[in-house]
């Protein structure tokens, strides 16, 4: 099955250089462009688009108002995020505001197309390094946190985590699968895949990466 995209960037060599890759694709085709978000629900109306790939600066409409944008027009088509910036608010502003996946413009082509792929098969992704970056960048804004068991509001609900979620959720942030956290806390991959869902059921979110934004949001990760 070919995955159409929707590529909008305000750069004409940028949009012609990502398309012409992506078309050596054997499952991917660029099908339609836009100089900014002013054209995308245009764009949508006249093709059939399972994926929009899209810049974060541009002139007019930019990366960020163009998913606001969609979200009032009750558009679920998934966005993914391709842009030169990696500062870690742009990056909460995207997902936040619906984009289901960051990437930045130097990743090769076979992780933008896998990205595509992950996207249109129903996941949200960060690059690893992005995710680094955002948890870095929020250090100084954290609040310090004990050693046991806390609670926190989240989304006008009381969130209890114990000190092992804490730390399962920071793992989680750089990237770390559940063999991984494991292995960092020397517990089996079943007890970490119970923690993984306990923290996703108690934040009511779907992917890890939207449970990492939630912990930025009350200061777990510091």
């Amino acid at each position: 099955m070919t995955i159409s995209v929707l590529l909008v960037d305000d750069q004409m060599l940028v949009r012609e250089g990502i398309k012409s890759l992506l078309n050596l694709s054997d499952f991917i085709k660029v099908v339609a462009e836009a100089n900014d978000g002013s054209q995308v629900l245009e764009q949508l109306s006249l093709h059939k688009i399972d994926i929009i790939l899209l810049d974060m600066s541009m002139p007019k409409v930019n990366g960020i108002q163009t998913l606001k944008l969609l979200q009032e027009n009750n558009i679920a088509i998934p966005a993914i995020i391709l842009t030169t910036f990696d500062d870690h608010q742009l990056v909460l502003q995207g997902l936040t505001n619906g984009a289901k996946g960051y990437l930045l413009k130097d990743v090769s082509l076979d992780t933008l197309c896998n990205s595509i792929q992950t996207v249109f098969d129903g996941h949200t992704l960060v690059q690893p390094a992005i995710t680094e970056r955002l948890v870095a960048g929020v250090k100084n804004q954290s609040s310090d946190l004990s050693s046991t068991s806390a609670s926190f509001i989240y989304q006008d609900n009381q969130v209890e985590l114990s000190k092992k979620e804490m730390e399962v959720v920071r793992l989680m942030a750089c990237g770390y699968s559940n063999k991984e956290i494991s292995e960092a806390l020397f517990k089996s991959e079943g007890t970490i895949k119970n923690h993984v869902s306990n923290i996703l059921s108690k934040f009511g979110v779907r992917d890890r990466t939207r449970a990492v934004l939630a912990a930025i949001e009350i200061g777990i990760l510091k």
